[in-house]
């Protein structure tokens, strides 16, 4: 009985040192982010912290990117899944990640300090874990169906990823509400290209 409420004790405070620190990266950003300030917010020790994530910072950032990017591929897999056929889920999926990632959350998370934090590698491989591989999955089913052309998948979800995650940086900086719309209708168009004429 006392191992599981240890176990429980332990788990509540992994738990609110990410949920403190999530809400410290995602305002103030990695760098400006002191463990100080994490320890405090959540209410523990420093050795409790590197008890948890013995990687101190970079170790916490990495739990937290994790959290996040796990959060952005359920989001995109629910509103793909609840699509009817092989090409709505792709771009209702498509569509839901440029969406998510327009919260300026998960935009200074996941693409701005996600890459400079772990390495582009380290970045990348969280990455196609998560909402890459919902991608892979998408293109490879409309691949075997005849609905785009017969092709390697693996450079087609790159080119794709990277051109998604390109255009959430830079609606993360833009000031003109209308770019949104104009980022989707584009999105739209890129997609439409693929199809099988």
């Amino acid at each position: 009985m006392r191992t599981g409420v240890r176990a429980q004790q332990r788990e509540q405070t992994r738990q609110t040192l990410v949920r403190e620190s999530r809400r410290l990266f995602s305002t103030q950003g990695y760098a400006s982010v002191h463990l100080s300030e994490v320890v405090q917010a959540a209410g523990v020790t420093k050795g409790a912290l590197y008890h948890h994530f013995e990687g101190g910072k970079a170790a916490l950032f990495q739990a937290v990117l994790e959290q996040v990017q796990q959060e952005v591929a359920t989001r995109v897999a629910a509103t793909a899944d609840a699509q009817q056929d092989s090409w709505s889920q792709l771009t209702a999926g498509c569509h839901a990640f440029l969406e998510a990632t327009t919260d300026p959350s998960v935009q200074r998370i996941m693409l701005v300090d996600g890459p400079a934090v772990l390495g582009w590698r380290s970045w990348r491989a969280l990455t196609e874990a998560t909402s890459g591989r919902h991608l892979a999955h998408a293109l490879t089913a409309l691949v075997l169906e005849g609905t785009i052309p017969a092709q390697p998948v693996a450079p087609l979800t790159h080119l794709l990823s990277g051109a998604m995650n390109e255009a959430a940086l830079w609606l993360a900086a833009s000031e003109d509400a209308a770019d949104l719309e104009a980022t989707r209708q584009a999105l739209t168009r890129i997609l439409e290209a693929l199809r099988t004429r």
